[in-house]
C-alpha cells in the first residue's frame, strides 16, 4: 500500500552555549564542517584562516599567520572552550567558535582577542571617541576586547564600567567552571528568551512591560532590580480575562506573519516563501491599480509601498541568509534608483547586519541578512504532516492513475472475486465521476467488481487494497 515517506524529526535548536568539548575523535569531514575553512594545501592537512584559542596554542587573532594548520593545534584528548555561534538550521549543524563573545546591556566582551570597536550604527564621531576612551581606560593589562553596541550610544560611564565589571566576572567564572568540569558539559548558557529580549531590545522609549504570570513577573523585577533598576517601575502584572496576546493584537500579527501572502495598504500584495537555501519574495499590484493614466507611475507606487512591508515581515518572521526581491518590473533607471534608496534607508533600522546588492540583469535584488538562529515560522511551526512541506500533495487524478497500476500489476494474483478498494474521500469522489470512468477501466483490467469505500481518516495519497 502506497504511504508518505516517513519523515525525520527535526532538531530543535538549543538555548544552551559556551559548552566544553573534548576532542576524543579523529578528525572527519563532520568535525571539520564546525570550522572556519579554505581549500587544502594538502590532502591530509585541513586549515583555517583564524586561528583556534586554545590553553596552549593561544595565537592573538591580529598577529596570527594567514594560514595555521589545524593539527599543530588540536590534538586527540585536548579539551577546548568552545561557544555555538549559530545554532542548527535546517539540516545544518550547529556553528562552534572558540573566540568566545559574551554579550551584556551595552556591550559585547571578547577575552580571547585584543580589539576595541563601536556598533557603526552609532554615527556620531564625538560619541564614538567617548565610549572608546571609556573602555580602553578599563581595559586591564591589554587583555580582551570589546564590542560597544548600539545600546551604549549616551550610557553613562557609571553604567559603562559596570557591565565591563559583570562582564569580567562573568568570564572569570566560566573558566573556573571549565578547569573543573569534564568534557563534554555544558559551562554556561545564555539568558532565556524574555531575559534577552529585556537586555537586547527595551529602552528608554518603551512605557510598559506587561507580562501575564506571577512567577515571570517576578523572575523580571529580580532580573531588571539586578541589571537595568531603571525599569522596574515600568514592569506591570498583567491580570485581565483577556488573552495578553490578543488584548495588545499579538496573536493577529503572529499569525499573519505565517503565511504566504501579505496584503499592502494600497491594494497591492506581496508573496513569501521560504526555501533551505533562500527566501524568496514577489511582489504584485493586485487589485491597485493607480491614480494616474502611466503603468510605470502604478508599479512604481506598489514596489516602493512593499519596501516598508517587506522589512517589517524580514524582522518579525525574523528571515535571515540569502533574501531575494523579485519587484515588478520598471524601465526608468531613475526609478530602479529611487527603489534601491527606499529599500536601503529602511533597512538601516533594522538590528541584523545585512547587505543589498543592486538590480541584476532579471530584475531581481538580493539582501543578505545575518541569521544565527531559525525563522518564526520553523520556531512555532512544523511540517506539513500531509504534504511533507513541499507544499502540495498528489492531485486525485494522479492516485487515481497509481491506483491503476497497482491493480494491473496484482490482478494475475487476486483470487478472489470482489476487490475492495479503500481510498481518501477526494480520491473516491474522481473514482466515480464522470460516469464511473476510472471503475470501469479499473473492472475491466481486473475482470472484478471493485467496491470503492470512502475512508477519511487515509492520507490523499494513501490506498488500500483487498
Amino acid at each position: 500500500m502506497p504511504t508518505p515517506k516517513s519523515r525525520t524529526p527535526r532538531l530543535k535548536p538549543r538555548l544552551c552555549w559556551t559548552p566544553k568539548l573534548a576532542a576524543t575523535e579523529r578528525w572527519t569531514p563532520a568535525s571539520r564542517s564546525a570550522l572556519p575553512q579554505q581549500p587544502q594545501a594538502t590532502p591530509s592537512a585541513p586549515r583555517v584562516r583564524n586561528s583556534i584559542d586554545v590553553a596552549d596554542a593561544a595565537v592573538d587573532a591580529a598577529s596570527a599567520p594567514a594560514e595555521v594548520v589545524i593539527t599543530d593545534l588540536l590534538k586527540e584528548g585536548q579539551e577546548i572552550l568552545v561557544q555555538i555561534a549559530k545554532e542548527p538550521i535546517g539540516k545544518k549543524g550547529a556553528r562552534i567558535t572558540s573566540h568566545i563573545a559574551l554579550p551584556g546591556r551595552f556591550l559585547v566582551y571578547m577575552p580571547t582577542v585584543n580589539h576595541t570597536g563601536v556598533s557603526r550604527k552609532i554615527s556620531s564621531d564625538e560619541e564614538r571617541q567617548r565610549l572608546k576612551r571609556i573602555i580602553i581606560s578599563e581595559r586591564e593589562n591589554g587583555q580582551g576586547g570589546f564590542i560597544v553596541r548600539t545600546a551604549a550610544a549616551g550610557a553613562s560611564e557609571e553604567d559603562l564600567r559596570a557591565d565591563i565589571r559583570f562582564l569580567k566576572n562573568l568570564w572569570h567564572e566560566i573558566k573556573t567552571r571549565s578547569e573543573e568540569a569534564k568534557a563534554p558539559a555544558l559551562i554556561y548558557h545564555d539568558l532565556n528568551v524574555v531575559e534577552r529580549v529585556l537586555r537586547d531590545q527595551v529602552t528608554s522609549d518603551f512605557s510598559a512591560i506587561w507580562v501575564d504570570t506571577e512567577t515571570e513577573y517576578e523572575r523580571i523585577l529580580r532580573f531588571a532590580n539586578r541589571f537595568q533598576p531603571a525599569l522596574v517601575r515600568r514592569v506591570k502584572l498583567y491580570t485581565k480575562d483577556t488573552p495578553l496576546f490578543e488584548q495588545f493584537g499579538l496573536k493577529e500579527e503572529i499569525d499573519k506573519a505565517l503565511k504566504s501572502k501579505v496584503w499592502l495598504k494600497s491594494g497591492g500584495y506581496i508573496v513569501i516563501n521560504q526555501t533551505e537555501a533562500l527566501v524568496a519574495i514577489d511582489i504584485n499590484t493586485g487589485k491597485y491599480v493607480g491614480k494616474t493614466a502611466r503603468l510605470e507611475d502604478t508599479i512604481v507606487k506598489t514596489n516602493v509601498d512593499a519596501i516598508k512591508e517587506i522589512v517589517r515581515q524580514v524582522r518579525l518572521r525574523d528571515l535571515g541568509g540569502i533574501i531575494i526581491i523579485d519587484f515588478i518590473d520598471m524601465d526608468e533607471r531613475r526609478n530602479r534608483q529611487r527603489v534601491m534608496q527606499a529599500l536601503e534607508e529602511e533597512l538601516r533600522n533594522d538590528r541584523a547586519p545585512s547587505k543589498v546588492l543592486q538590480f541584476n540583469d532579471f530584475g531581481l535584488v538580493a539582501i543578505t541578512r545575518k541569521r544565527v538562529k531559525q525563522s518564526l515560522e520553523r520556531t512555532i511551526g512544523s511540517p506539513c504532516p500531509h504534504c511533507e512541506a513541499t507544499g502540495f500533495v498528489k492531485s486525485a487524478t494522479t492516485v487515481c492513475n497509481e491506483i491503476y497500476v497497482e491493480m494491473r500489476k496484482m490482478a494475475k494474483h487476486m483470487e478472489r472475486q470482489d476487490i475492495l478498494l479503500r481510498v481518501n474521500p477526494e480520491v473516491a469522489k474522481t473514482l466515480k465521476g464522470q460516469n464511473g470512468r476510472w471503475l470501469t477501466e479499473i473492472e475491466e483490467l481486473t475482470k472484478r467488481t471493485v467496491i470503492i469505500k470512502s475512508d477519511a481518516t487515509l492520507h490523499e495519497e494513501q490506498f488500500d487494497i483487498n
